[in-house]
């Protein structure tokens, strides 16, 4: 397998994430988003939509990240993201899509420079704007982790849940939105971030990194 992707993006970490976690190999290709690397002939003749991650994989490029994590789930079975039973499904399913579906597309990198550039907002209200809706999703998701009573994970391993999860408090707490006010999300975090696949995925820990450069 062969993840092309950007360290900073939240989606390209999903993957990185859900792969660990698979115990999958994989090979890291970085795509300089920056750059507008994920526009150039070469990437989009491949992957018409423009985005990362794209996962090369059983002969086939793939993307939307999403869809890829239910491939992964169905194609790889051993340590699944998902719980065996329905309801429990249904669980992390909701709490999964709530971040995927309702912040991933207003938070996301070319929604901010075309606030930027095209709309002429400055950097504070963008971060403002991140903030603002980081609010509105990420309390229902506590309340609902509150109602479920849920411990260092939603089910007794992590799954869907924290692949999406993790990677939208890592983008959060760049933008100064503060996750510890939401007590059952930060101690997900931390559960997850002292597990060796969360820190192997982890941005920092990245090839495209510049700080490891």
């Amino acid at each position: 397998m062969r993840l092309f992707g950007y360290y900073r993006s939240s989606t390209s970490y999903r993957l990185r994430i859900a792969l660990e976690l698979k115990g999958l190999d994989y090979e890291s290709a970085p795509v300089n988003l920056l750059k507008m690397a994920q526009k150039e002939e070469t990437f989009t003749s491949r992957n018409p939509f423009a985005t990362v991650p794209m996962l090369e994989a059983d002969g086939r490029d793939r993307a939307q990240s999403m869809a890829m994590l239910e491939w992964l789930d169905e194609a790889y079975p051993a340590n699944p993201l998902l719980p065996e039973g329905l309801e429990d499904r249904y669980t992390v399913r909701e709490l999964a899509y709530a971040i995927a579906t309702e912040l991933h597309a207003p938070l996301n990198l070319s929604t901010l420079k075309y606030m930027k550039n095209e709309l002429g907002h400055s950097q504070n209200e963008i971060d403002e704007w991140y903030r603002h809706w980081c609010g509105v999703r990420l309390t229902p998701v506590e309340q609902r982790l509150a109602q479920l009573d849920a411990g260092d994970f939603v089910m007794e391993a992590p799954g869907l849940f924290e692949v999406v999860l993790l990677p939208q408090c890592y983008n959060a707490r760049r933008f100064a939105y503060d996750i510890d006010a939401h007590p059952h999300i930060a101690r997900i975090e931390a559960a997850c971030l002292a597990l060796p696949a969360f820190q192997r995925a982890h941005p920092d820990n990245q090839p495209d990194n510049p700080e490891k450069a």
